[in-house]
């Protein structure tokens, strides 16, 4: 079942309308707090980081790719190009973040954020589809998890840590 698409679609479309209610949320807190957030280079990039998370989940990982009717081949392929892309995007955005941040809700979301892990689950994902060995879209599973739940609580950080 990890190798072949047809079993994840049921997947994909529930995923996608969790991530796309939990992007919603993500906007509600940012708008209470917008002038705060905006203030702030390293709390922007947070919330720019959170909207990765949630849209790796709602777009591409899931909601698009799986849904979608493609060759296997190009699934694999895309899986590891969204990990590339996923990954560089995340990485840049918590180096304009700082790590030396006066910002409380920025030093929490640090550690909350699971950027590398579901960066790399995805890669991992893509890979073993690819070759058909060790998990494939199985792999999807704890990245989908990792990258919600990371997504959540940077969202509820944001609403009731920021203040201002």
């Amino acid at each position: 079942m990890g190798y072949t698409t047809a079993p994840w679609v049921g997947f994909g479309e529930a995923l996608a309308a969790v991530a796309g209610a939990l992007t919603g949320l993500l906007f509600v807190a940012l708008s209470v707090k917008g002038d705060v957030v905006a203030a702030s280079r390293s709390l922007s990039s947070r919330a720019a980081e959170t909207l990765v998370l949630f849209m790796i989940s709602v777009l591409v990982l899931v909601a698009v790719l799986l849904v979608a009717p493609q060759p296997a081949a190009a699934l694999g392929s895309e899986l590891l190009a969204v990990a590339v892309v996923s990954g560089a995007a995340l990485l840049i955005l918590d180096r304009r973040a700082g790590h030396d941040s006066d910002q409380v809700v920025a030093r929490f979301i640090e550690r909350f954020s699971p950027n590398t892990i579901t960066a790399v689950l995805v890669g991992v994902a893509g890979i073993t589809f690819l070759v058909k060995a060790g998990g494939g879209l199985y792999w999807l599973i704890p990245a989908t998890v990792a990258s919600l739940v990371g997504g959540v609580v940077n969202a509820w950080l944001f609403l009731v840590r920021v203040t201002g």
